[in-house]
């Protein structure tokens, strides 16, 4: 659904409550109460047949009678009631509606959203508490608490949530700029109101509640796109199954993997809060929202024991404790007592006056050794905890070198420090009830900053991954006309070769007799291993049998499998044994590597120990596709630090871009063949650069239609390859830009003059690593740039256009070597740029130049753009409508 209609909600002229009422606790009354009590100055008009007035306000008997249409209407009547409404809202010609009612069925549900997309409205809702948008003094909910005016929006499925978060933000002086009850996401959602409020000027954060999401395809370009502008940080509830369960029952939408969610939040450059706990902390820093200059932290305390309770939360979550230098030490030793803690924390003793607190302070704010001071205070009978607070808040007033830092501060207690917190909040400074709470909001800075690294760092680029697709889309093809959908790993070793993955040579014997042949044949020592479609983990029967050193010990072994499958699942068909050398392990590490279908964002990737059957996916690291070199190496990171991948002393360490090189076959692998749906590489034999697998499972299924359309994430448009020639006959590959394509980027840049880049950025920019990397790590489903390489590998110009959330609408802009002109290297790309946009249904592309670009101005022309020069602007508008009725 597009984005039109959303000015309506947030910025309505006129409002009508749909069943206002008197009725006590009703929501007709408390929607109309909350709305009169704001400062909108549009006319409110109240429906009800059955008043006169609603709080003093003349009621009008039905939707017809309404002297104006409404902007937005509130729907307060029981759900039943509300199919009808909403076609009769739509004939009027109303434009959004937020439905408050919960219970709502699937059947009128669909009724609902089929009127509402019949006459051009949005909805909000059902099961929604309503919005507040306090920078217009408009309250449309039946919350029981206002929200004072803020930078923070919040967006919650939860009301229950929502009314939680509006009295403790009440309570701490915390405000919004808006406060939106999704509800069950029928119409409006996530997505969409993270567009919204990415571009919106009152909004400097976003703050998700989510139960689960609908759409991950565009959950996912919305959250990339948001969180590149601003912080995005989100609370997902059902982190276990059964929650998740819960939560569909809550608000619909599939139940994912928890771990899927949080791969997809760090992949879109968010930041995952744990719990209520971590939202409240959440919420309090973005409240004070500022750049974090670094990891290091230093903590400045009267206590040992809160401070070591911040430490084990900040270590605990990947945080770094700053190292005090020399200079810092003896600076400390100079105004503190003999008993402080020489060393981080900085312990300055429990009876510590104010007088201490500043001159440590002071010292600290002098000090490069750290980026971000936690000051903690305990309740202490030698100090008035209000005055400490008062004076440092005055010290970071004055100091110059204060913006330097992030300072956070932890005043613990109740009763005797509330009025101390109160000050902080005043003054813009972070406050925190207790240690862990502090500690958690800082790593909320630590770990956003890190995701936002993650969306900027470089991939390297690896030319020589073999991608044989043609190969694979036989061998698939083959296997089902053999009627085979399940394959192991004598039958995937060609399919896993083709992609650069080496599998062990495998042999199958039908019978003990033919196993042992087999293994006098390869050579001892041996592994054999039950093949059955029916048995999931061989394990369950001790289907594997290593280290076999003679014929009698294959014949012995291979027979005792097949007893104890009879024994075990006597119906299960037995397929035979696998036959394998044994590989060599020692110093090796055996991983696990497997691809499920997610119901919400599709086929993920896998990682986690080898050795054991997993019980579930919780003991995995997740990623989603595609990957590359880069992704990968965070996804390894991830399976380490998590322990989902242990290493014990006798194993090597991992070689990292081996590692990652298998990771990133697979995700090609997996997206070039959508017929695979279910992969596992368990176990995968890593020793030092050696990758091999030692047993493969894949199953199969035919697929028809789009098969980029499964992924959460659009990857490389390989279609849109395609070679072409200049004037003087020299060959070019024209084709999107690659996020490995920055540093032969940087160097296209390099060639392009002053004048030209002022006339494409219209002003002299300096183009680094950050521009960049946005340039060159984009959207492919918002986003396109197409850039002209040469044989050698050289960028020669590139033009790229960037559509709205609607795709309806496209800005372009083309670049091309200054050296380069006149060889028709600008027409190929606009052209290729305007197919491009004709097939994607995009109605207009448009963009801008200056007046003495002349060679664009023509070559626009020529190409049917029309140009309407603004020479009170100093540009010229060019404009191409790819409607075909508009084009004629």
């Amino acid at each position: 659904m597009p984005l039109q209609g959303l000015d309506a909600l947030f910025r309505p002229a006129s409002i009508a409550v749909i069943g206002a009422s008197h009725r006590d606790n009703g929501a007709g009354k408390l929607v109309m109460k909350n709305l009169l009590a704001g400062n909108f100055s549009g006319p409110v008009m109240p429906v009800n047949p059955k008043y006169d007035a609603v709080a003093g306000v003349m009621a009008y008997p039905d939707i017809q009678s309404l002297p104006r249409v409404p902007d937005l209407a509130i729907i307060c009547t029981p759900a039943a009631k509300n199919p009808g409404i909403i076609d009769q809202l739509g004939r009027k010609g109303c434009k959004a509606a937020i439905v408050l009612a919960a219970g709502t069925s699937d059947e009128q549900l669909v009724q609902m959203k089929d009127s509402a997309r019949q006459h051009g409205m949005r909805l909000l809702g059902p099961n929604s508490m309503g919005v507040i948008l306090p920078h217009l003094g408009l309250n449309v909910s039946f919350a029981p608490f206002p929200a004072k005016p803020g930078r923070i929006a919040f967006v919650s499925q939860s009301a229950a949530v929502c009314a939680t978060i509006l009295d403790w933000a009440r309570h701490n002086d915390i405000g919004f700029s808006h406060f939106i009850s999704l509800g069950d996401a029928s119409d409006i959602d996530f997505a969409q109101l993270l567009d919204y409020l990415a571009r919106d000027r009152h909004t400097s954060a976003i703050l998700l509640y989510m139960d689960a999401i609908q759409d991950a395809r565009t959950f996912m370009s919305a959250a990339r796109t948001a969180s590149r502008n601003k912080a995005v940080l989100v609370v997902k509830s059902g982190k276990t199954r059964i929650g998740a369960q819960l939560g569909h029952l809550h608000t619909g939408g599939d139940v994912g993997l928890d771990a899927a969610y949080d791969a997809a939040i760090r992949r879109a450059g968010m930041l995952r809060v744990r719990d209520t706990h971590d939202l409240f902390a959440a919420v309090e820093t973005l409240n004070h929202a500022q750049s974090l200059r670094g990891e290091r932290l230093v903590i400045l305390t009267n206590g040992g024991g809160p401070a070591i309770m911040a430490i084990d939360t900040l270590l605990a979550r990947g945080g770094k404790l700053a190292s005090l230098s020399e200079a810092t030490l003896a600076a400390l030793d100079r105004v503190l007592p003999p008993a402080w803690s020489h060393t981080n924390p900085i312990d300055i003793v429990g009876d510590a006056p104010v007088e201490r607190y500043i001159a440590s302070l002071k010292v600290l704010l002098d000090s490069d050794d750290f980026d971000a001071i936690l000051i903690m205070h305990a309740p202490s009978a030698a100090v008035n905890s209000t005055l400490v607070a008062r004076e440092l808040i005055q010290v970071l007033k004055e100091h110059p070198r204060a913006r330097r830092f992030n300072i956070l501060t932890n005043w613990s207690g109740e009763t005797s420090v509330f009025e101390a917190r109160r000050c902080f909040t005043e003054a813009g400074i972070p406050t925190y009830r207790t240690p862990e709470s502090a500690a958690s909001a800082f790593m909320h800075l630590v770990e956003y900053r890190r995701n936002q690294k993650q969306l900027m760092e470089t991939p390297e680029s690896i030319s020589d991954m073999p991608n044989d697709s043609d190969t694979v889309k036989a061998l698939i093809q083959e296997a089902f006309q053999q009627g085979l959908q399940q394959l192991d790993t004598h039958e995937v070793s060609r399919l896993m070769a083709a992609y650069g993955i080496q599998t062990l040579p495998t042999w199958i014997a039908s019978d003990a007799t033919e196993a042992a042949h087999i293994a006098e044949q390869i050579g001892y020592p041996v592994v054999i291993k039950l093949r059955s479609p029916d048995i999931a983990h061989k394990s369950d029967v001790s289907g594997v049998v290593l280290n076999l050193r003679s014929a009698a010990e294959v014949a012995q072994a291979a027979d005792a499998i097949l007893d104890r499958v009879r024994q075990t699942y006597p119906s299960a068909r037995i397929h035979g044994l696998l036959v394998q050398r044994m590989a060599r392990r020692a110093g090796s590490q055996e991983l696990h590597i497997a691809v499920r279908s997610d119901p919400v964002f599709g086929p993920v990737i896998l990682l986690g120990d080898g050795g054991v059957d997993w019980e579930g996916e919780e003991q995995a690291a997740v990623a989603l596709p595609p990957l590359n070199m880069t992704l990968a190496r965070y996804l390894v990171i991830h399976a380490l630090k998590s322990g989902k991948v242990r290493a014990n002393r006798s194993q090597k360490a991992l070689d990292m871009e081996a590692v990652c090189r298998v990771l990133t076959q697979v995700s090609h692998l997996i997206i070039n063949h959508p017929e695979i749906t279910r992969l596992d590489i368990h176990p995968l034999l890593a020793t030092d650069k050696e990758m091999i697998a030692l047993d493969v499972s894949l199953r199969l299924k035919p697929f028809e239609g789009d098969g980029q359309a499964r992924l959460a994430i659009r990857p490389y448009p390989k279609e849109w390859e395609e070679q072409a020639s200049l004037k003087d006959g020299r060959p070019i590959l024209l084709r999107p830009i690659l996020p490995e394509d920055e540093p032969a980027h940087k160097e296209f840049v390099s060639h392009v003059s002053d004048e030209d880049r002022y006339k494409r950025f219209f002003a002299d920019v300096v183009i680094g690593h950050e521009e960049l990397a946005h340039m060159t790590q984009i959207d492919y489903d918002r986003e396109m740039a197409f850039v002209a390489v040469a044989g050698n590998g050289d960028i020669l110009g590139v033009v790229r256009a960037i559509s709205d959330p609607d795709n309806s609408d496209a800005e372009f802009a083309v670049l091309v070597r200054s050296d380069l002109k006149g060889v028709g290297l600008g027409r190929l790309l606009m052209e290729k740029i305007v197919r491009y946009a004709r097939i994607r249904g995009i109605s207009t592309l448009s963009g801008v130049t200056m007046p003495s670009n002349r060679g664009m101005v023509v070559l626009a022309r020529k190409l049917g753009f029309k140009v309407t020069v603004h020479l009170e602007d100093g540009i010229v508008e060019l404009k191409l409508s790819l409607n075909q009725a508009d084009a004629q």
